[in-house]
């Protein structure tokens, strides 16, 4: 169990700082980060993350996105991530899925996704350009 605190620690060391905070009164990033944190002690094969960013400040959430792709690197989990930030999901992910009214209506690389204007319009209304910039 210490080995495993130790663990996450190193992915959040912010969390190590308030180990003696009770958990209710972390801010909202570090409650998500305890919430990973608390999941990896499983050594779960699978991390399921549902909208990691949501109710977060942006630059939170950059710091969010930044720790979830550590963890991608460094271990040998699949995390599967639903999120509204398309962006930020497809920059870390390997793939990507769209799904309208609970099915998969189209499945592609990310960068595939990133790029695909049919995917812009259609579902962020928007270019490229005027999207990701």
């Amino acid at each position: 169990l210490k080995k495993d605190i130790e663990d996450v620690f190193s992915f959040f060391p912010i969390l190590r700082e308030r180990r003696n905070q009770i958990a209710g009164t972390l801010s909202g990033g570090e409650q998500q980060m305890l919430a990973i944190g608390r999941a990896l002690m499983s050594k779960p094969s699978l991390l399921l993350l549902d909208e990691p960013s949501m109710g977060l400040a942006p630059m939170i959430s950059k710091d969010i996105f930044r720790m979830i792709s550590k963890l991608k690197d460094e271990l040998k989990t699949t995390i599967l991530i639903v999120e509204q930030n398309a962006k930020a999901a497809l920059q870390l992910a390997d793939r990507g899925y769209v799904i309208e009214t609970g099915k998969i209506i189209m499945e592609e690389s990310s960068k595939g996704l990133l790029n695909n204007k049919e995917v812009q319009r259609a579902y962020l209304g928007k270019e490229k350009k005027e999207i990701w910039e």
